[in-house]
């Protein structure tokens, strides 16, 4: 591997380990929570952030409750709507860091060490097909969107195949927590 791909590969892994740390200390302090909380009070915009939020692995959790108190005291469909253009302004950051130098990296990485053919597997249009799918599944559900939007980066995903394609998948997942958390909503 290049000596400037281990450098890319160093800076993705920096990145990532950073953001797990700041992850680590919101969540060990009551600072996310009161946040959480603060934005939930601003109904449109709370729900519109609590999408983003929904991307992360990090936040997924928190933000999950705050879209479904959000759907018991509003509109389903208004708090799926901006709940999911946030979660696609989310993944669209996820997605432009992972789609192109993160991708070729672990690619790099695998080929390195034994996995020569997983890229021209990966080439193929079954396979990317399949990736995709996959990827908009994992977006969908409540596993992190950070694994479905590498998916979606491995399969060579257009960026204007990705933004509607995130907004369906992120709709579905909000749309099933809303009617999930009405559902559960005292009467």
């Amino acid at each position: 591997m290049p000596k400037h791909n281990h450098k890319n590969l160093y800076q993705d892994f920096g990145i990532l380990w950073l953001s797990l740390m700041i992850a680590v200390v919101l969540a060990q302090s009551s600072a996310l929570e009161r946040f959480i909380t603060e934005i939930g009070e601003v109904r449109l915009v709370g729900s519109f952030i609590a999408g983003m939020l929904f991307t992360s692995v990090f936040t997924a959790a928190p933000a999950t409750v705050l879209l479904g108190e959000l759907a018991q005291a509003n509109s389903v469909w208004l708090i799926t709507i901006t709940g999911a253009a946030g979660a696609v302004a989310g993944d669209y950051l996820i997605f432009h860091f992972v789609r192109d130098r993160f991708t070729k990296d672990i690619l790099l990485l695998l080929q390195q060490h034994g996995y020569r053919r997983l890229p021209q597997i990966v080439q193929l249009r079954s396979s990317r097909w399949m990736l995709a799918a996959l990827g908009m599944l994992i977006i969908a559900s409540p596993l992190p969107d950070e694994l479905g939007v590498a998916m979606l980066g491995l399969a060579k995903t257009r960026q204007r195949f990705f933004l509607p394609l995130s907004l369906l998948a992120n709709a579905a997942g909000i749309l099933a927590i809303g009617l999930t958390a009405q559902g559960f909503a005292p009467t």
